[in-house]
């Protein structure tokens, strides 16, 4: 997809010419609780209450750089972490207090970006949770500076890792890149029993690509059409992990297990370590894999999730470093002695039972679809070629199963999300899309192929190859409401390639 961009009138900075690994990689700061109060479900319980605000903040993000102008959950990038265990609910009320002013070009032509809305205007999506509609945070129901909203979260869910960020129609793709987004983590106790590493073996790793002016800004990309500013991807040749370009880390030569979220815009990672050292997978999205899988390279599409655990015992005295070709990414300093590592790593995690397609009550064929005419209007990234503001088409029944057929009409690898539930993805097929297209015909090219080995677990986000039918089974276990369904391309989100659909209760 090719758009011109504005000429740039001050050109961003290589971060080729910075200096690596001279920050240490920093970790999070864990949410703490105000309070607490009682769970608005009825169940008499309390549970804890946070206040977490967004607001502007200022950070540097390499030693060599000034402080760069972000806007934060609790102050840094990425936000505050918390840290719950399943079916523990908690209570967060998520203030708005940022500037009036946005940063970051608005383009008012897209839907729900229109001039005169209030510019900073926010809402929060905790992605993956099994979370009430009204907790959800559908994308219409911002709120502007000054205001806040309080969120209840049941946490009814097996452990994994989460995130949260914001979700505000026309302007997520800005307000994710000021850097609006954190860390969500649900444990259990069949987690626990494991032995997995934990606590300081534990680390957490943001991924999000970034462009910087000389003086260490923001700097967003912009279209070459007047007033029309939006592009169709943001790109950055920076990369951040935690909110540091090229940090590094010191390790023990031991087994370390590292949580990681793609948090870009746009770009997808390969990660790898250098000289071929192996990544054993554990979990994806919703949780933990059956068994363990070994890599060389994983590949995570914005908005997926994944659960690793990295060896260092072989590598003492050595230095590693975790790239996406050709980026370099973190570097990991492996202590010279010998560790004693009490954690361990079992040969099957936890029972993943594959849904059988017999028992989906309805097929659905829904489309990616792509029909940009920039020069008159930035629309044409549609899902089932329908805008957003069109009547919901897809009512599934609670406590139903249902397959959703995925067919991908564009050149773009597109990462579908679906809010409030999990799925497991059932296999990709090549098809004809000039047939499709031009004859309502679909004609497959290929045989089936099976999920990747890493791909068989609970997920929330797949990835949606170029003129492929993607296959995902859908419980729809949970709540009743208004939910989203949409591309975690947040360029493409913002544009119109995102639909609602309604969890309707079954009727007695």
């Amino acid at each position: 997809m090719q758009v011109p961009l504005a000429k740039k009138q001050i050109p961003n900075i290589d971060p080729d010419s910075l200096a690596r690994w001279v920050d240490a990689l920093p970790m999070p700061q864990i949410a703490r609780p105000v309070e607490r109060r009682a769970a608005p479900d009825g169940s008499g319980k309390s549970v804890p209450f946070y206040r977490v605000s967004m607001r502007a903040a200022s950070m540097k993000v390499h030693r060599d750089l000034p402080a760069t102008n972000f806007w934060a959950f609790g102050g840094a990038v990425p936000g505050v972490q918390f840290e719950t265990r399943s079916g523990e609910g908690q209570l967060i009320e998520w203030a708005n207090e940022l500037p009036a002013k946005h940063f970051l070009p608005i383009d008012h032509t897209l839907h729900g970006a229109e001039k005169g809305l209030p510019e900073a205007r926010g809402i929060v999506h905790l992605h993956g949770g099994r979370t009430p509609a009204d907790s959800d945070g559908y994308p219409e129901d911002w709120y502007a500076p000054g205001q806040s909203r309080t969120y209840y979260y049941p946490n009814r869910q097996d452990a994994a890792l989460l995130w949260y960020h914001d979700h505000a129609m026309g302007i997520n793709r800005l307000n994710m890149y000021a850097g609006l987004f954190g860390l969500y983590v649900v444990r259990d106790e069949a987690e626990d029993a494991l032995g997995l590493p934990s606590g300081k073996y534990e680390i957490p790793l943001v991924l999000a690509d970034r462009d910087f002016t000389p003086d260490g800004q923001l700097s967003y990309p912009i279209s070459a059409y007047p007033g029309q500013p939006w592009v169709p991807e943001a790109f950055g040749e920076a990369h951040l992990v935690n909110g540091k370009l090229y940090p590094y880390l010191d390790v023990e030569a031991r087994r370390y297990r590292f949580r990681i979220l793609n948090a870009a815009n746009g770009r997808f990672y390969r990660l790898s370590l250098s000289g071929g050292g192996e990544i054993t997978q554990i979990g994806s999205d919703q949780g933990l894999l059956s068994a363990p899988v070994k890599l060389k390279y994983l590949q995570l599409a914005p908005g997926e999730r994944a659960d690793v655990v990295i060896d260092f015992a072989e590598h003492r005295g050595e230095k590693l470093v975790l790239g996406s070709e050709p980026f370099e990414l973190v570097q990991f300093r492996v202590s010279a002695q010998a560790a004693n590592d009490t954690s361990s790593l079992p040969a099957t995690l936890r029972p993943v039972q594959r849904i059988g397609e017999s028992n989906a009550v309805q097929t659905r064929r829904l489309t990616l679809d792509e029909n940009l005419n920039l020069v008159a209007e930035s629309k044409g990234m549609l899902l089932n070629n329908t805008p957003w503001h069109a009547p919901i088409t897809e009512k599934p029944v609670l406590d139903t199963t249902e397959i959703w057929e995925l067919v991908n009409l564009t050149d773009d690898v597109h990462p579908i999300h679906l809010h409030m539930v999990r799925f497991q993805v059932l296999d990709r097929r090549k098809f004809d899309a000039f047939d499709y297209m031009n004859y309502d015909k679909l004609r497959f090219t290929s045989e089936p192929l099976a999920p990747d080995a890493n791909e068989m677990g609970w997920k929330d986000t797949v990835r949606v190859n170029s003129h492929t039918v993607t296959r995902i089974i859908v419980p729809f276990a949970g709540y009743a409401g208004k939910y989203v369904w949409h591309c975690h391309i947040l360029e493409h989100e913002d544009n119109e390639m995102m639909r609602p659909y309604e969890v309707v209760a079954a009727k007695s």
